[in-house]
């Protein structure tokens, strides 16, 4: 988690600051085979050299974006967990409670996807 702490002292937000820790402390603890990294001022994880998830905060919500795939994939898991989405990453709302079971399924899904994927991002 030290990766993530210049990240995280810069939420101003007490509530948003521990909301997001603890989620990327969740990840980290879930799948500990995954890299965590800090590009483009946003956290993210990574699995040997290629992209897994990443997430960013805004003032209403955090965002979690699983590349295109990602997202195709678990379209309908996440509008059933009453998330808005676009084409790269769907928003959770900070007064709403983060869906792990469906956060889980999406990373196992993106590290079996890019198995044999040599790139960073997805093309």
């Amino acid at each position: 988690m030290e990766v993530f702490a210049k990240y995280l002292a810069g939420i101003d937000n007490p509530d948003h600051r521990n909301r997001t820790e603890e989620i990327l402390s969740w990840v980290t603890n879930k799948f500990p085979n995954l890299e965590p990294h800090i590009k483009w001022n946003t956290p993210m994880f990574s699995d040997h050299g290629t992209y897994i998830i990443g997430f960013s905060t805004a003032k209403h919500h955090l965002s979690v974006a699983p590349e295109e795939a990602g997202m195709a994939h678990f379209a309908d898991d996440i509008a059933q967990a009453g998330y808005s989405a676009t084409k790269g990453l769907f928003r959770i709302r900070w007064n709403e409670p983060v869906n792990y079971e469906l956060l889980e399924k999406m990373i196992e899904f993106k590290i079996q996807d890019k198995a044999e994927y040599t790139k960073f991002w997805r093309e």
